[in-house]
């Protein structure tokens, strides 16, 4: 036989599970990321342009047009895809044919 303290117990527990696990529990899709925007002011700070044609040679004179974010380590966008998540602006979403001044080119490491 169950004592009230274990229901009572077990009762605590299961509501607040929903809580404890987040949204997903509840069915919900976690929010699409954001879309970072040249305004931006991270965006402000590194540079960023939403086409790498654009960026000011003066400004940044090691910027070349073949450096786009899609070409980046940092771009964790899938092959093909117009947007994909940056790990430099927190996940947010940009263009392949982006850039900024962390552009790293996978060909540099090592």
């Amino acid at each position: 036989m169950h004592s009230r303290r274990t229901f009572l117990l077990k009762l605590m527990v299961s509501a607040g599970a929903p809580t404890l696990l987040g949204s997903r529990a509840l069915g919900e899709n976690p929010p699409p990321p954001a879309r970072l925007e040249e305004t931006d002011p991270m965006a402000t700070a590194l540079g960023f342009k939403l086409d790498t044609a654009k960026v000011d040679a003066a400004k940044y004179p090691r910027h070349t047009n073949d450096q786009q974010c899609s070409g980046c380590t940092l771009y964790q966008g899938k092959p093909g895809e117009p947007l994909g998540p940056c790990l430099t602006v927190g996940g947010k979403l940009v263009p392949g044919a982006g850039w900024c001044a962390v552009f790293v080119n996978p060909l540099s490491k090592g």
